[in-house]
């Protein structure tokens, strides 16, 4: 039980450390374009990412892939900034029909290639266990939580500025979605 505290702190601090805020960026990205009313639909949508994350780690961990690390530190800014340029594109046309299925797909997706950032560090870390299975759940629930803790914090904000300093939503998704895409692209042009 003590290895599923220390994996499941791992996966924690692997979400919300600042030092490595590509995670966080995808994450806001992801959950900016919802507010407090859609938290169900949130939640669902990070588990979908979460999926993908967990999938490629695992895949990566039982050594079953393994891509170039290089190639996937410039992949993982580029699915933010596609991220963001499409919460831009979707608030500026009028919604008629419901593309969550779309949106929950494309978290799974790059959450594919999130998955492979962390596979390294994890793997080596996971090679001294004599079962990998355990530490591998931990650290996906801890992943999961610090996902929670940043969509959290995201939605309580557009409240405060949408409700408390009247800012529309689609300013509020705009500015967010553009801060996003700017930090993301300087990251994807120095990884080049």
């Amino acid at each position: 039980m003590q290895d599923f505290g220390v994996y499941f702190e791992l996966g924690l601090q692997h979400i919300l450390d600042l030092a490595g805020y590509d995670h966080i960026l995808f994450v806001i990205a992801l959950c900016c374009t919802y507010f407090v009313g859609d938290w169900r639909r949130v939640i669902v949508l990070v588990t979908a990412f979460t999926i993908g994350h967990s999938f490629t780690l695992a895949l990566s961990v039982f050594n079953l892939i393994r891509v170039d690390t290089v190639l996937i530190e410039f992949l993982i800014p580029v699915t933010i900034v596609i991220t963001a340029i499409s919460n831009i594109a979707v608030r500026r046309k009028r919604r008629r029909v419901n593309t969550d299925w779309l949106t929950y797909g494309y978290a799974l997706f790059f959450g594919l290639i999130h998955g492979l950032g962390f596979s390294n560090y994890l793997r080596s870390l996971l090679g001294k266990e004599s079962s990998i299975t355990g530490p591998l759940f931990a650290f996906n629930v801890g992943l999961e939580l610090g996902q929670l803790v940043i969509v959290f914090v995201v939605l309580i904000l557009s409240f405060i500025a949408t409700t408390i300093f009247s800012v529309s939503k689609r300013d509020w998704t705009f500015f967010l979605s553009a801060a996003v895409f700017g930090i993301a692209l300087v990251m994807a042009l120095e990884r080049i």
